[in-house]
């Protein structure tokens, strides 16, 4: 069994190969990956619906978040150990290297809370910084 199946059972989910796979490709990484990134390293052997259902189910589970990125598009992250089913958070800054064009979570760079004007409810908050990262100083 792979060694990341716990992650999987922890989170209430059936552990299949397709999941396994997909979770390795985050854990392989330092940096955030898109689904297209995804789809490219697994060629034809996972359908992209198969793919799409599999984040969304992570993201859900607080396996793993969403970051926006400039261009308009996402890519996913794994997530703190606290993140979890029902309360799943990432109010941390994120960092796209303009060289290298990874994405980073800054996880020790909180984001402040926002006064919002009375009637408005915060639901989410994503900080993009841009910059050079320090393997491409």
């Amino acid at each position: 069994m792979n060694s990341n199946s716990h992650i999987l059972r922890d989170n209430g989910l059936r552990v299949t190969e397709t999941r396994q796979v997909i979770l390795d490709k985050f854990q392989e990484r330092q940096s955030a990956i898109s689904q297209s990134d995804i789809e490219a390293d697994l060629g034809a052997d996972i359908d992209r619906v198969t793919v799409y259902r599999t984040l969304k189910t992570f993201v859900e589970r607080g396996i793993i978040h969403k970051i926006l990125d400039d261009k308009g598009g996402v890519k996913y992250a794994m997530c703190k150990e606290s993140c979890s089913h029902g309360d799943h958070h990432h109010d941390h800054l994120h960092f796209k290297c303009s060289v290298c064009q990874e994405t980073t979570c800054l996880e020790k760079h909180l984001i402040p809370k926002m006064q919002l004007p009375e009637g408005y409810q915060q639901e989410e908050v994503n900080i993009l910084v841009q910059g050079i990262c320090p393997n491409c100083k």
